[in-house]
């Protein structure tokens, strides 16, 4: 199932930033032409974009396409943008995601005045964004894949060590990654007919979702804590399509010994310098440097301390 990414085309949301946008120069540097999916793009990003914005010998173009991942409608929209400029589609990654912002927070009810979930609505943008999204994606993603006569295909899922592990501050965030990770495992037979779906589950990585974030960023401790960076999480998700194994070192991936399989539904937790195959029973739980921020509990007293009378 792994395939050479040269020539092919990827579909990444949330490249705009942090992970997806690592993930994206990768492929481009690999030769793949990228559809950059998001609600807008920094600086970091738009530098990347307009260094690709033509095609170059051996490496990919990029274009870009406003998309709210929570309509539908543009997520198809995107899947026609990539196909008009690029022909088919071999790679997707809904990697959007928002970690337990205010304006969709469990403790934050619809109706107060940080949440823009509304009860008139009856939605969480944080479901829609890190849930529905990448399962509507992929829905469409195989549709379109079943149609294709140009190998194999790759869906890539970001899931996260809280998959494993809970946190009382992050509730619908960490439901949200359980629910991720049961969806990956739970379509490992899609390999039947040439599409492989795989994730990674990452530990605390060194993006805006923690850095523009105090309330996130204060669970971090600078003494002990080890950032994962954005690239390394990236070079896992490129063995997922590249290759049938990978070294548990990220730094020799390709190089060192192949100790840990890539298949259909492999969940691959990504630490500081290592990947770990993540099992369906009896795993031990997220381990290593960069696994889980050390200052948590301190964030999950300040979610108690909201629960006085009036709360929601």
């Amino acid at each position: 199932m792994a395939h050479s990414i040269q020539g092919k085309t990827a579909i990444v949301t949330g490249a705009g930033s942090g992970i997806n946008l690592a993930f994206a120069q990768q492929l481009l540097d690999g030769g793949c032409n990228v559809l950059f999916a998001d609600v807008s793009l920094r600086p970091e990003a738009q530098q990347v974009l307009a260094a690709h914005a033509n095609s170059q010998p051996s490496l990919g173009r990029a274009v870009f396409q406003e998309t709210d991942v929570r309509d539908w409608k543009q997520l198809q929209r995107m899947f026609e943008r990539a196909e008009a400029e690029f022909g088919e589609v071999q790679i997707v990654c809904p990697g959007a995601g928002v970690y337990e912002p205010n304006f969709s927070n469990f403790w934050y009810p619809p109706g107060t005045p940080q949440s823009r979930d509304t009860v008139e609505d009856g939605r969480y943008a944080l479901l829609d964004i890190n849930l529905v999204h990448p399962i509507r994606t992929s829905q469409i993603a195989i549709s379109r894949f079943l149609k294709s006569q140009s190998g194999p295909k790759t869906i890539i899922i970001i899931s996260s060590t809280s998959a494993q592990d809970t946190c009382f501050a992050t509730p619908m965030y960490d439901a949200s990654k359980h629910a991720t990770t049961g969806f990956v495992r739970a379509l490992s037979k899609l390999h039947r007919v040439g599409i492989r779906i795989a994730a990674v589950a990452p530990g605390i990585i060194k993006t805006p979702l923690y850095t523009d974030n105090p309330e996130k960023l204060a669970m971090i401790d600078p003494m002990s804590d080890i950032w994962v960076e954005p690239s390394e999480v990236a070079t896992v998700m490129m063995a997922l399509i590249e290759r049938d194994s990978i070294c548990s070192k990220i730094s020799e991936a390709a190089t060192g010994k192949q100790d840990i399989p890539i298949t259909g539904g492999t969940i691959l937790e990504i630490t500081k310098n290592h990947a770990r195959l993540v099992t369906a029973y009896h795993d031990p739980g997220p381990s290593g440097a960069g696994a889980l921020a050390s200052n948590a509990a301190e964030s999950e007293e300040i979610a108690l301390s909201r629960l006085v009378p009036g709360w929601g």
